[in-house]
C-alpha cells in the first residue's frame, strides 16, 4: 500500500517517522514549500519535533495536496479539526474513490459541527468501511523520542484495521484494534475537553486530591455520553462489546488531564491564571482542540441529551464568560 500523510505538525511528524522507520516510503503533503526545502536539507520538520530525523529517500514531499492523494491508496489525516476542510476543498468530488481514510484528527469540524467521516461522506461519498481512526494516549514527543506507547486503529471493517495497524507496529508503538469507529471519536474530543479543564483546575491552584476526584468524574460523564451515542446508533450486542476502561478511551484522558506534554492541560492553565481565550491562543501559538470541541459537544449534546454538567461548565467558562473561578465553583458540588 502506498501511504500518504496529509499535515505537517507534531502529530503528522510523528506519524510519518513511524511510517518511515517501518520502511515505507511515503507522500506527504506539507503546505508551506520552505518547510519542504528545510526537511529536504536537514532532514527533521523545523517546528515540530526537532529530534525526529528522517532518511529524505523515504519522502516524497508535496505542497499540492491533490498530487498526494491521486498518488495514494491510503490516506493518513492529521491536520487540526478547525484546518480540514480548508484541505479538502482543493480537491474534486472524485478525488478520495478508492481510497482508504485514516483519521488522525482528535477533533470535530467545527463549521457543521461534523466528525471527518460524516463530512467525506457528504463531500466526497467515502463509505465508513473505507474510514478507520488512528487514536490513543500517544504523545507526538513520545513517539519521536521511542519511548513505548499504544495506539487503537478504529474500523467498521476490523480485518482492513487490523492490516493498516500492522504497518504501524514498531518496538516503540503497539497497536490494537476495535469497531467503535464513531465512540473513539467521540471520546478523542470530550477528553480535550476535560483535559482544558484539568488545565484551568491547575491554574486555579487545586491541588492533586482534586484534580484525581475531577477526572473520576469525566472518565464517568464521557461514558454517560458514548453510551447515549451508542444506544442511539448501535445494537445491544455491540453496545456489551465496547470496554470504556481501555487505552483509546480511559487512557487518553488520562494522560491528556495529566501530562505536561498537553497543549489543551497548558491552554486550560492560562485560563485558570487569568488569561483571555484569546491572549491564551496566542501565548500557545497552536490549536487546542478543546477549546472549538466544547462549543460542539455542547450543541451535539442537544440531540443526544446526556447529562454532561462538567463538560456543559468548561463551554460556558470558554464561550459564555463564566468565570474560571465560579466555573469550578460549580463543578466542586457534582463531583463524588
Amino acid at each position: 500500500m502506498q501511504f500518504g500523510i496529509i499535515g505537517s505538525g507534531s502529530w503528522a511528524t510523528a506519524l510519518a517517522k513511524i511510517l518511515t522507520d517501518n520502511g515505507n516510503t511515503i507522500y506527504w503533503w506539507v503546505r508551506n514549500a520552505t518547510t519542504i526545502k528545510t526537511i529536504q536539507q536537514r532532514r527533521h520538520n523545523p517546528h515540530y519535533l526537532h529530534a525526529a530525523y528522517f532518511n529524505t529517500a523515504q519522502l516524497l514531499l508535496e505542497n499540492d495536496i491533490a498530487k498526494v492523494v491521486a498518488a495514494c491508496d491510503v490516506l493518513v489525516i492529521a491536520v487540526p479539526s478547525a484546518y480540514a476542510e480548508d484541505a479538502f476543498n482543493q480537491l474534486d468530488k472524485d478525488a478520495l474513490k478508492g481510497k482508504k481514510i485514516m483519521s488522525a484528527i482528535k477533533g470535530i469540524l467545527p463549521s457543521n459541527n461534523q466528525l471527518l467521516n460524516d463530512y467525506l461522506k457528504d463531500k466526497f461519498n467515502v463509505a465508513i468501511e473505507d474510514y478507520f481512526t488512528i487514536l490513543g494516549p500517544c504523545h507526538a514527543e513520545e513517539v519521536a523520542s521511542e519511548k513505548l506507547s499504544y495506539l487503537t486503529f478504529s474500523g467498521v471493517d476490523e480485518a482492513t484495521a487490523k492490516q493498516l495497524a500492522g504497518f504501524f507496529k514498531t518496538e516503540y508503538l503497539n497497536t490494537i484494534t476495535n469497531h467503535d469507529v464513531i465512540g473513539v471519536q467521540y471520546a478523542a474530543i470530550l477528553k480535550n475537553i476535560y483535559a482544558l479543564g484539568a488545565g484551568i483546575a491547575h491554574g486555579l491552584e487545586y491541588g492533586d486530591n482534586f484534580l484525581s476526584v475531577y477526572i473520576a468524574n469525566t472518565a464517568d460523564e464521557m461514558v454517560v455520553f458514548l453510551k447515549q451515542l451508542v444506544w442511539n446508533n448501535e445494537t445491544e450486542e455491540e453496545q456489551r462489546s465496547i470496554n470504556y476502561a481501555a487505552s483509546v478511551y480511559l487512557g487518553d484522558l488520562l494522560v491528556t488531564c495529566y501530562s505536561l506534554y498537553s497543549r489543551n492541560r497548558t491552554f486550560g492553565n492560562m485560563i485558570g491564571k487569568g488569561y483571555s481565550v484569546k491572549a491564551a491562543q496566542l501565548e500557545l501559538n497552536m490549536v487546542a482542540e478543546g477549546y472549538n470541541a466544547s462549543k460542539c459537544i455542547y450543541k451535539t449534546n442537544e440531540t443526544v441529551k446526556a447529562a454532561m454538567p462538567i463538560a456543559t461548565t468548561i463551554y460556558e467558562i470558554l464561550w459564555e464568560n463564566l468565570s474560571a473561578e465560579e466555573g469550578f465553583k460549580k463543578i466542586e458540588s457534582l463531583l463524588f
